[in-house]
């Protein structure tokens, strides 16, 4: 991760243009914390990429990092896009913004091959249950028996992004809700820290077509039902670590790859956030239970990420020469007897 920046910055240097989505959207919360996680980690502005597909969620890259690099492709395929563009440049920091059409529908398909690749980014999922930009059907993830004015109810069940993450074996796995700005900050910090996938499904209210009282996407909802699995910090490697705030209560700390340390702070569950199974058998739970469970799902911080498996350069392979990038006669020689 970038720190010691050569150049100071200002928070303000992280802020990207005006929002024009509605006020009171819980996309545009989610941009807040965005720009305050790379802040105070301090990662420098242009060493990131913001990717993002169609939909509302996927405007959202234009409101944070304004002096990023940015890629809005087609519906679903901001996947391939990031793959492409982090397996070129492994010096950059990606960040994939999502929404559950994007993801959990057209894009399902790149969706779970990103994730069993572990290409190392992260990769957030506004969840808000309509299609809001189309003028509010209902989406892969809206619970089943949804009443809305223009669509009635609907039939089918929901897609559960955390789950198919998991089941995808993605190696970060985290669910948290816009209307607690704390916890979503946090989550962002660990996964800009993680050496992989990092999968945050945000629970973020369409204040305009899925604000109704008991929709399981609207602030009211979110705000009585949700349960927080533990508090979490997240302490960078070279910050002086101190966990006296946690000491009335069960601490488990996860270290990252490069040093830093995720602190989760046991609340009423007994969870390890390093068990899959327990990760499956809680979103379970809270299915059936219509909990709105949050925190650090799952984290497996030693497996190799996607630009590990292929012991890629540090040197972007778009700033290679072609000498550097071609085999040389004698290899492609070798490669070619082996046709015959």
């Amino acid at each position: 991760m970038e720190q010691n920046i050569p150049i100071e910055y200002v928070k303000g240097d992280f802020r990207g243009l005006p929002s024009t989505l509605c006020q009171g959207c819980g996309h545009n919360s989610i941009s807040s914390q965005i720009i305050s996680a790379c802040f105070e980690l301090g990662i420098q502005p242009e060493k990131v990429i913001k990717f993002s597909g169609i939909g509302c969620s996927s405007k959202s890259p234009t409101y944070f990092l304004s002096r990023s690099f940015g890629f809005n492709g087609l519906h679903g395929r901001m996947p391939s896009l990031a793959l492409g563009t982090l397996f070129a440049d492994t010096s950059l920091k990606g960040i994939g913004i999502s929404g559950d059409g994007d993801t959990a529908s057209i894009g399902m398909g790149q969706f779970k091959h990103l994730v069993r690749r572990n290409m190392p980014m992260v990769y957030i999922v506004e969840n808000n249950g309509v299609y809001g930009l189309t003028k509010g059907q209902f989406s892969a993830t809206a619970e089943k028996g949804l009443m809305l004015k223009k669509q009635g109810s609907n039939p089918y069940l929901p897609v559960d992004i955390a789950m198919e993450a998991l089941v995808s074996n993605a190696t970060f796995v985290a669910r948290s809700f816009a209307g607690d700005p704390k916890q979503v900050k946090e989550l962002i910090k660990a996964a800009l820290s993680h050496n992989g996938i990092a999968v945050i499904d945000i629970i973020s209210p369409c204040v305009t077509f899925n604000n109704q009282e008991g929709s399981l996407h609207s602030y009211n909802w979110g705000k009585d039902r949700e349960a927080p699995l533990h508090e979490i910090s997240f302490i960078p490697p070279r910050d002086e670590i101190m966990v006296e705030d946690f000491e009335e209560g069960s601490v488990r700390e996860v270290t990252m790859h490069d040093g830093s340390l995720v602190i989760l702070k046991k609340l009423e569950n007994d969870y390890d956030p390093t068990d899959r199974w327990q990760a499956l058998r809680i979103l379970e739970d809270a299915q059936r239970n219509n909990w709105m469970t949050t925190g650090l799902l799952y984290i497996k911080p030693d497996i190799p990420s996607l630009v590990d498996m292929y012991d890629l350069p540090e040197q972007p392979l778009n700033r290679m020469k072609p000498n550097q990038l071609r085999p040389e006669e004698r290899v492609l020689n070798e490669v070619n007897a082996m046709m015959f």
